[in-house]
């Protein structure tokens, strides 16, 4: 078995010469870390506008939380390049990435004119 560690790997030996059964890493256990999420532009329509040029890992996984967290906000997403892949190995977009949240996204070229009014 591998273990990410030496430590770990020591702790597995001592556990084995005991005779003590274990697992080791066969659970997740979900935990939520509080943050505070600032918005880009908030509306008078209560809109809020999140603009993004590049959007990494880190901000999508935030946009993630607090759109699952926060359904009654009318969260958009504005962006330089929507159909730029989220990474160089996936195939999705950052529209479609929207697309799969349920959250209204545009190009800045195109910001529809209803968002904003």
């Amino acid at each position: 078995m591998a273990f990410r560690s030496g430590l770990e790997e020591k702790v597995a030996d001592l556990l084995c010469n005991l005779s003590v059964d274990y697992e080791y890493e066969t659970e997740k256990v979900p935990y939520t870390i509080p943050h505070l999420y600032t918005p880009d532009f908030l509306l008078p329509n209560g809109v809020v506008l999140e603009c993004k040029g590049y959007w990494d890992a880190a901000d999508r996984r935030k946009i993630k939380a607090v759109k699952q967290q926060h359904p009654e906000l009318d969260l958009r997403m504005v962006f330089q390049a929507p159909y730029n892949t989220i990474s160089k190995k996936s195939k999705t977009t950052y529209a479609k990435f929207c697309e799969k949240l349920n959250i209204p996204w545009c190009s800045f070229a195109n910001i529809p004119l209803k968002w904003l009014t």
